[in-house]
């Protein structure tokens, strides 16, 4: 890819790095000023979904010439696909690599976000689309087969259906098939154990088509070249920035939006729709919202009250739609 030969410090002219060339470097900076792992993360999706979107576009992808509009289109494109809300969230963590880039030298133009209008967010809440049941068949139809990444990336699948596991707790979990303590997986007894705050653990419970699922991927994670890594999920090739052979949150997310578009999935994939989708199916199907609260792990009561107003809801719409099928009055001339 052709790149920008800039007029740097001392006179000398460089070519301009790719927005995926510095990440590393930003990722390395954020947690040298000690940021948060989830807000690392966050910093470091928006500067690749950016990239990725740019690349698609036609649109330049290095450092020196992303300017204003092309960030405003893909923060459009993030709210029309997501939400403004997420858009927002974009728009702020670019705001700060882009303030990065210039004050550590790796861009002589000023940041293109003085120039970007702000995604407004419009108050109250706005529910994540949930997946329907075409969409989670699509998804487990495009990941089956029998590779290692089909089997891995199956696994995820299915335990996000079945749980709606947060990203984070998806990614840290951690396998030893010798040290009890060093492993969270156990298939076996159709439960993973995710670490919380303040030395709190969750058992988070999985069915057994997902059981099944997690088995035969650590089959095959058994035959890897990096088996003997203390983390569940392994990349294909290469590790991360840090040296470790493990699939981060980013590298699973870029999974899920890859196989959501080859499923046809409408909008973008990410873990939070699992969740939904999750939640909104074990309370339709009768589920206690206090059992709900404590499989997904929300600390609010309120949360699960929500969700079973949420439910309450969608059952008396069913219940309208049911009675305009089956009128009595309907029936009867």
């Amino acid at each position: 890819m052709r790149r920008r030969t800039v007029a740097k410090a001392g006179g000398w002219a460089a070519q301009a790095p790719l927005l995926l060339d510095v990440a590393a470097s930003w990722e390395l900076r954020l947690r040298a000023d000690g940021k948060a792992d989830g807000t690392v993360r966050s910093y470091v999706d928006s500067v690749r979904v950016l990239s990725h979107y740019l690349a698609e576009h036609d649109m330049p992808v290095d450092v020196e010439g992303v300017q204003a509009r092309h960030v405003g289109a893909f923060l459009a494109a993030s709210a029309a696909a997501t939400s403004a809300g997420n858009a927002h969230k974009h728009f702020r963590n670019l705001r700060v690599f882009f303030a990065w880039l210039v004050a550590d030298g790796e861009r002589v133009a000023a940041s293109p976000m003085a120039g970007v209008e702000r995604p407004v967010v419009a108050r109250g809440r706005t529910r994540t689309r949930a997946l329907d049941d075409a969409e989670l068949t699509a998804l487990l139809a495009v990941c089956s087969g029998d590779t290692f990444e089909c089997r891995r990336d199956t696994a995820i699948v299915r335990i996000l259906i079945d749980n709606g596991m947060r990203l984070s707790w998806l990614a840290g979990l951690r396998y030893s098939r010798d040290d009890a303590e060093a492993n969270d997986v156990w298939p076996a007894e159709h439960r993973l154990r995710v670490p919380l705050k303040d030395d709190d653990v969750l058992l988070a419970p999985i069915g057994h088509k997902a059981a099944a699922a997690v088995d035969r991927y650590v089959r095959a994670r058994a035959r890897h070249p990096h088996a003997g890594s203390p983390w569940l999920w392994l990349p294909i090739r290469a590790g991360t920035a840090a040296g470790e052979h493990r699939l981060t949150s980013t590298g699973i997310q870029q999974m899920l939006e890859r196989r959501g578009r080859e499923a046809g999935v409408r909008g973008r994939l990410h873990p939070h729709r699992f969740r939904e989708t999750m939640a909104d199916d074990y309370l339709r199907a009768g589920g206690d919202p206090l059992n709900l609260m404590r499989i997904v792990g929300w600390k609010s009561v309120e949360m699960a009250r929500q969700r079973a107003r949420t439910a309450e809801r969608s059952a008396g719409e069913r219940a309208r739609a049911e009675h305009a099928r089956l009128s009595p009055g309907d029936r009867r001339d």
